[in-house]
C-alpha cells in the first residue's frame, strides 16, 4: 500500500514523498503461534514411563538445578515492642551458641522482619535485638525524654536445611 505525503520547505517548494507500509502480518504471527503450541503440547500416542523407574518430583529437579548453590537454613524472624507492636531498625545479632562474638548482624525491617542464611546442620543460635524505643504521647507525637533501651534474646536449634520462625520481644 503506497501513501503519498506532501511536505513544504522553507524556500516554499513543495515535494512529494512516497510511503511504503507493510500489511499487519497477523496471519504470520498466527500461525507461528500455532505452530509452536503443537510442538509444545505433550503427544497422547506416547507410552507413560515403566513402573520401575523412579518418577522425579519437583522438589528434586529444583535440587538439580541449584547445584552450584550451597544448603542453608533460614532464621527468620520478627522483633516487637513492649506494645506487642513491630519494631523498625532493631539492630539484631545472631551467632552461633559456642562462639562469644556475633557473626551476623542485621536490622529489622519496616514490619519488624528479619532473616539470615546460616549453614544446615545441628546447631544452636543466640539472637540478640536492641534498640531505642521512645513512647507517643497522648498528642500522637514522639516523647523523647521518655526513651528507653530495649533489649531481647532468642535461641534457636537448626537440625537441617529448614526455615525457623522465630519472634524476639524486646522489653527494658
Amino acid at each position: 500500500m503506497r501513501t503519498k505525503k506532501t511536505t513544504t520547505t522553507r524556500t516554499r517548494t513543495t515535494k512529494t514523498v512516497i510511503i511504503k507500509r507493510r500489511g499487519s502480518g497477523s496471519l504470520t504471527a498466527c500461525l507461528a503461534i500455532l505452530a509452536f503450541a503443537a510442538m509444545a503440547r505433550p503427544q497422547a500416542a506416547e507410552k507413560p514411563q515403566a513402573t520401575n523407574q523412579p518418577q522425579t518430583t519437583e522438589k528434586q529437579t529444583a535440587e538439580k538445578k541449584r547445584k552450584g548453590e550451597k544448603p542453608y537454613a533460614l532464621i527468620f524472624g520478627t522483633a516487637y515492642g513492649p506494645d506487642d507492636r513491630p519494631l523498625y531498625g532493631v539492630k539484631i545479632t545472631i551467632r552461633p551458641q559456642a562462639k562469644k562474638h556475633p557473626s551476623w548482624d542485621l536490622m529489622s525491617d519496616h514490619r519488624g522482619e528479619f532473616a539470615q542464611r546460616v549453614p544446615p546442620g545441628p546447631g544452636d543460635y543466640l539472637i540478640h535485638g536492641e534498640a531505642e524505643y521512645a513512647p507517643l504521647g497522648d498528642d500522637g507525637k514522639v516523647q523523647l525524654s521518655k526513651k528507653k533501651r530495649l533489649k531481647g534474646d532468642a535461641k534457636v536449634h537448626v537440625e537441617s536445611e529448614e526455615r525457623l520462625d522465630i519472634s524476639v520481644h524486646l522489653t527494658e
